[in-house]
């Protein structure tokens, strides 16, 4: 494994941030940290960049304590904005990029490429705080990814960004992927970890209380939606055993069922009442699979 947290505590005085977190990523992989405000996602990767030591348990990167000396493989985008705002777009760019121990000249071949793929060549001589949020997000992780780390630690990448920029920006992330790089990130968006990642954890109050792959855990949750369109009243339907949940919909009715066998046995009842027009077995997203295990705290 190429990043490897092994029972990893945060403790600030009395208050326990992040509790016996262990989670190992494979080299290329990327892997959604999925929370509310507190749940320790900031705090764990402080933790991952050597900026706070772990009260107790070990992190390494291939093999190795995170260190100083290992700036130069690491690429951080912080969830607050962390640009100097008097400071020129470029000038400030290529700064940073030299302190990963790029060279000028290489450094500003790249900064004038990544304005331009993100479309805001024409910001490079103004201050960053003449540009709107959304731009500053865009040189924040341009500023993140600029000197070619091979783990890249995203913060909320997202934050501030209309869809078409939301777009853009998930594009280059997954071609930074397609290149090598260990990608980490968080999100409140459960569809952007949905879609982009391999594996993803689930942190409630410090803890992990789901993680692994997002297939095995959608199917480890087990609950499954029947989607049915048959021209007959099926709201009676959700009475039978192992339906735990029934709305009406344009088309006809889903259903929230316990587990596949369930399916085939509502399937066969609707099946008895009229011609099935559509039949569709879907599985749960991650909001729901976040809000049934987490919910519950934030409601």
């Amino acid at each position: 494994m190429a990043l490897y947290v092994e029972q990893v505590t945060k403790k600030f005085g009395d208050f326990t941030a992040v509790d016996n977190l262990s989670l190992s990523i494979e080299e290329g992989g990327m892997h959604g940290f999925l929370g509310a405000n507190g749940a320790g996602k900031t705090t764990t990767f402080r933790m991952i960049l050597g900026l706070l030591d772990p009260t107790q348990g070990t992190v390494r990167w291939k093999g190795k304590p995170i260190t100083y000396a290992s700036s130069p493989d690491i690429g951080y985008l912080p969830e607050e904005r962390g640009l100097y705002p008097k400071m020129k777009v470029e000038d400030q760019l290529v700064y940073l990029a030299q302190l990963r121990k790029m060279s000028k000249t290489d450094a500003k071949r790249e900064t004038a490429g990544w304005l331009e793929r993100f479309e805001v060549p024409h910001y490079g001589q103004k201050k960053v705080e003449e540009l709107s949020k959304g731009n500053q997000q865009k040189i924040q992780l341009i500023a993140s990814l600029l000197h070619k780390p091979s783990l890249l630690i995203l913060d909320e990448p997202f934050s501030g960004l209309d869809p078409v920029n939301v777009e853009m920006l998930k594009k280059a992330i997954l071609d930074f992927q397609k290149q090598g790089a260990t990608i980490v990130f968080s999100s409140h968006r459960m569809d952007h970890v949905e879609e982009l990642c391999d594996d993803m954890s689930i942190l409630d109050r410090g803890k992990v209380v789901v993680g692994g792959s997002i297939k095995e855990v959608k199917r480890s949750f087990g609950k499954q939606k029947v989607r049915l369109n048959v021209d007959a009243d099926l709201s009676h339907l959700s009475a039978l055993p192992g339906v735990e949940n029934f709305t009406k919909t344009k088309e006809g009715a889903l259903f929230q069922v316990t587990d596949e066998e369930v399916a085939q046995v509502l399937l066969a009842k609707a099946m008895e009442l009229g011609t099935l027009r559509h039949f569709a077995l879907e599985e749960p997203s991650l909001e729901e699979i976040f809000i049934a295990k987490v919910g519950k705290h934030h409601a």
